[in-house]
């Protein structure tokens, strides 16, 4: 997933969102909010991984 894909997947959950406070979803919304937070979390979890499996642990000698 791209920046500019992600960040219209971020445009259209808080477009959802606001309508959800203020007039309610319908339930064919609410089933789109849910893939669509689904989507993000699971690129969120991604890029978790990814910047985790680049961290390297370094064993520093005990100061004495």
């Amino acid at each position: 997933m791209t920046t500019s894909s992600i960040n219209i997947l971020i445009q259209r959950i808080n477009e959802l969102s606001r309508k959800q406070r203020s007039e309610g979803l319908e339930e064919w919304e609410k089933a789109e909010q849910e893939v669509l937070r689904q989507e993000y979390l699971s690129f969120i979890r991604g890029q978790v991984k990814e910047t985790l499996s680049k961290v390297k642990f370094v064993d520093d000698p005990p100061i004495q």
